[in-house]
């Protein structure tokens, strides 16, 4: 049994790379191939090529990257049709997934068909929806309500779970972190994220540094960190050490950015996947993002969503400071960040923790394993590919009011009112002043 993943960023990857770590927990004898980053590697992935060749967010910013994207869509499509695979499974990054999906269609190269993550059509393009299922077979989301954009447009479509609620740092981590990373007990640790992206990090570093020296000037108690991934290590540590910022302690290991997770007391981060990881973790963080102002003109009109950011989205409130372009600046930053390191008033960051472990019981974390469900669902799309799609549906268990998550995911036709947690309906459009960016990962064409 062959299984071909594609994921284009670091956020596909994880998500990647614990589906095959539960795939192959189902299925000792499954073999992978595709397109994936350094977490797909360690489970076993030889990647087709390094996927920073697609890193790239924003119309302004894709444009000079399409000759090159173009160039590795041709690659995976021709290395599809030589692998041979049981079935291929697209991670996010639906702009470069779904010009593989229609390739596959266009050259009659028969495999079974899933992508896993549904374009956030809630906030954008809705009209996607309607098209999906010309190119996919089946549809793996994150939200439970997600499946009901796509199954009236033909498209079977199952809720797995965010797999973010999976994350388990041992009791230890924090303490071995700091022991092995020489930093004193006395001193708290405020993480820098700016973001896996090149662009991201050429636009947030700039602005985090100068918010972290801001801060340094007022408690002198602070060690500041930034974890990093492969895709942008070299940049990041050429910025920092241009920047001057000596004292900023750069971390790269998995191992090393989860001790630094588990020590820390406040966070400063680009907007995307990592802030549902720090809220999931309880950690008190603000949420940052800047674009091409022809990237940020194109929101004003597309976006129909108040905020950007996925914990604020759904617990359907402001929790999380948002700092979106003008908005984005180190005095504002550090401003934030602030609220929640004042040992004098410690009412924002036990408001941020109670809300946030709220957030934890509406994900069912604890409760749900979401890769295992989605490892499943792959298993019987391929078990299944000669089956007709209602034979398939029938055999998955939805989630109703009693049953056990942890083993049921919602499929197609099934009642999601029953599950943890909503995306809510995009029926407002984002007020005037909140149009000044776009919401950060959501964009794709």
């Amino acid at each position: 049994m062959k299984i071909y993943l594609i994921a284009g960023e670091p956020s596909g990857d994880m998500l990647g790379a614990r589906l095959m770590h539960a795939l192959k927990e189902l299925a000792p004898e499954a073999e992978f191939a595709g397109v994936g980053g350094e977490n797909m590697k360690e489970e076993g992935l030889k990647s087709l090529f390094d996927i920073s060749d697609l890193a790239v967010m924003g119309l302004a910013e894709v444009i000079p990257s399409i000759p090159k994207v173009l160039r590795r869509i041709r690659e995976t499509v021709a290395d599809i049709a030589a692998q041979k695979p049981d079935i291929v499974v697209t991670i996010d990054s639906w702009s470069f997934s779904s010009r593989v999906h229609k390739a596959l269609r266009r050259q009659k190269i028969k495999v079974p068909q899933m992508h896993y993550v549904a374009p956030q059509v809630w906030a954008w393009k809705k009209g996607r929806a309607k098209t999906m299922y010309k190119y996919v077979d089946r549809l793996l989301t994150l939200f439970p309500n997600e499946p009901a954009y796509f199954i009236p447009h033909h498209l079977p479509s199952d809720f797995v779970g965010h797999p973010v609620i999976e994350n388990t740092v041992p009791e230890t981590a924090a303490e071995e972190f700091c022991r092995k990373s020489g930093i004193s007990p006395d001193k708290r640790i405020v993480l820098i994220l700016p973001g896996s992206r090149h662009n991201e990090v050429s636009r947030l570093l700039p602005v985090f540094l100068e918010a972290a020296a801001l801060l340094r000037q007022k408690y002198a108690d602070l060690q500041f960190v930034l974890p990093t991934v492969k895709t942008v290590e070299q940049q990041v540590r050429r910025m920092v050490a241009e920047n001057g910022a000596d004292d900023v302690m750069i971390v790269a290991g998995r191992e090393e950015r989860n001790g630094a997770r588990a020590a820390a007391s406040a966070a400063m981060a680009a907007s995307g996947t990592v802030s549902l990881e720090l809220a999931i973790m309880k950690i008190p963080h603000i949420i940052a993002y800047k674009v091409a102002p022809l990237t940020a003109w194109l929101a004003r009109h597309l976006l129909k969503i108040r905020s950007v950011n996925l914990p604020n989205i759904l617990m359907n409130d402001s929790t999380v400071p948002e700092l979106l372009q003008e908005a984005c600046t180190p005095e504002n930053v550090a401003g934030e960040v602030a609220k929640f390191l004042d040992t004098e008033n410690a009412a924002p960051r036990t408001q941020f923790q109670n809300k946030m472990e709220e957030l934890r019981r509406l994900m069912g974390a604890g409760k749900i394993n979401p890769s295992r469900r989605a490892a499943e669902i792959v298993l019987r799309e391929i078990n299944g590919a000669n089956a007709s799609s209602a034979a398939l549906d029938a055999s998955i268990t939805p989630i109703s009011a009693g049953s056990d998550a942890s083993t049921t995911p919602i499929s197609a036709g099934s009642d999601t009112s029953a599950a943890p947690h909503k995306i809510p309906e995009p029926a407002a459009r984002v007020a005037p002043e909140r149009l000044s960016a776009p919401a950060p990962r959501t964009p794709e064409a």
